[in-house]
């Protein structure tokens, strides 16, 4: 038996049912939506780093400072920023991770764990620091100055190498420059943007 196949005409191309030919329809809006997101993103996370980094110490008292070494690996890497919370110099106990001035050198701020302390009877606090990652204890006892220390209750990671790279003067000058005129196209596209084309039926 032979089977006869029905030959389509040369060239004829099909025509895809309405539901095919809306499911290939790249959406317009895609690109812009991504866009007003990506923006709003940048601005939320700047925001956040503000109110972290600049308002938070004024507004509730707490210091952050990046740790530069790996003298508290791995709990804190160099490059993470610590968040330091003030507690009254006679409540520092054994164990607690403080940020202090030591008594040599440059008088550097670090932030090592408490593995002594001392009270004397004028009110007067020494404490014998070590960080986690070091062998022995730090070479000095730190008398901590004034009422109060900074306990570190926090770590951001990696925040410190991003503050870092914002203070390098060509990241400086372009987000000084740049940003504000992307932000300004932005919203004057947004304002200006042509209403969407309507499809004819």
């Amino acid at each position: 038996m032979t089977a006869v196949l029905a030959l389509r005409t040369p060239a004829a191309a099909r025509t895809l049912p309405p539901v095919a030919r809306a499911a290939l329809r790249v959406p317009r809006a895609a690109p812009a939506f991504l866009g007003r997101w990506s923006v709003r993103l940048l601005v939320t996370a700047a925001v956040l780093a503000f109110a972290v980094l600049a308002a938070g110490p004024h507004l509730l008292g707490y210091r952050t400072m990046t740790m530069l070494t790996a003298s508290m690996a791995p709990g804190i890497e160099p490059g993470d920023v610590v968040i330091a919370t003030p507690l009254a110099v006679g409540d520092v106990t054994e164990g607690m991770v403080i940020s202090y001035h030591i008594p040599v050198d440059d008088h550097r701020v670090v932030s090592h764990r408490v593995i002594d302390v001392q009270h004397a009877p004028d009110g007067t606090v020494t404490v014998q620091t070590k960080g986690d990652a070091n062998d022995h204890p730090d070479p000095w006892t730190a008398v901590l100055q004034g009422d109060t220390a900074h306990e570190v209750r926090a770590v951001v990671p990696e925040l410190g190498h991003l503050i870092t790279a914002l203070r390098t003067p060509a990241v400086h000058h372009a987000l000084a420059h740049g940003v504000p005129a992307v932000l300004a196209g932005w919203l004057l596209l947004s304002i200006w943007r042509p209403g969407d084309e309507e499809d004819g039926s």
